[in-house]
């Protein structure tokens, strides 16, 4: 195999465990596929400080980045990703050919894991609620995949970062299901529901981002997904929902019933960006932008 391009800040990403108890509360993680890097940095800053919340949801690349911040595990997410985002067993055609779906799950939870293990282990010790969002292909609903309803968190995980159209579903305890980011982009409405009452969003969009509608994507889903009219549904009307959702999310910050932290800058980025010096740069402005919060993040948590 040819000599991989990775960041070239790579040797230099924290590493270690988090410090810290237990605080508390809901971290909600949105997807975005590698925007995700940029909570990467988010997660890796707050673990630093000690602010490990007692639940953690995440859709997609959030579940992601979520299981690496439930095992307290500093910047193993971001090694992932600025290491091996080039790498063919992980994401392209060869991922595909094993995995029927573009990320390779298979290394990720198998090769990769051997030489970076993701701590199950702490996740049994710390008692902390991990959940990952997917997408029901047969109800077109929902799914808050966690222990005591999943027999398999790593299918939950993968099954929630299987983009629609370039990914097969999932079976997950026998059940079909895609991306999370399909029914529940920004699932922080499953936080308010289940009583917490603080709440933490970590977005990959700045606040003022809304997505452009377009009814051809009603029709493509509909025509790709015949076998599962009501993902094809819930597909099609999946930006509308994410605008409403990003619009809720706004009035909630200004009330001060959720804290929010969002890329301060424009993310230009693509949802499989190969440019490893971007993802580099996003890594950090999550990074930053979570450190410049601290304060009124501890406040807001007191």
């Amino acid at each position: 195999m040819k000599k991989l391009v990775v960041y070239s800040g790579a040797d230099r990403l924290p590493s270690g465990r988090a410090a810290g108890g237990i605080t508390e509360g809901c971290m909600v993680l949105e997807g975005g596929a590698f925007r995700g890097v940029y909570t990467s940095g988010v997660l890796d800053a707050l673990m630093e400080a000690g602010i490990n919340l007692q639940c953690t949801i995440g859709v997609s690349a959030g579940a992601m980045n979520g299981i690496n911040y439930v095992t307290g595990q500093i910047g193993r997410s971001a090694r992932i990703n600025l290491r091996y985002r080039r790498d063919p067993r992980y994401v392209g055609v060869q991922a595909y050919r094993g995995n029927r779906g573009i990320i390779g799950f298979d290394f990720l939870f198998g090769e990769y894991d051997k030489q970076d293990p993701l701590s199950w282990g702490a996740l049994e010790r710390n008692g902390r609620r991990f959940v990952a969002v997917a997408a029901n292909c047969c109800t077109g609903k929902t799914e808050y995949f966690e222990r005591g309803n999943c027999t398999d968190l790593r299918k939950a995980i993968q099954a929630s970062a299987s983009m629609p159209y370039v990914s097969r579903p999932v079976l997950v305890d026998g059940v079909p299901c895609l991306d999370g980011g399909c029914t529940d982009k920004i699932p922080f409405g499953w936080a308010l529901r289940n009583g917490y009452q603080k709440v933490v969003v970590v977005r990959t969009r700045p606040d003022d981002y809304r997505k452009t509608i377009r009814e051809r994507s009603a029709r493509w889903a509909q025509r790709v997904y015949r076998e599962y009219p009501a993902f094809a549904k819930a597909l099609g009307e999946c930006d509308r929902n994410y605008n409403r959702q990003c619009d809720m999310l706004e009035r909630l910050k200004r009330q001060g019933r959720v804290f929010v932290i969002s890329p301060s800058e424009p993310v230009t980025i693509s949802r499989l960006e190969k440019d490893m010096e971007k993802l580099g740069r996003l890594y950090h402005l999550g990074y930053e932008d979570a450190r410049r919060q601290l304060n009124a993040l501890r406040a807001y948590l007191a």
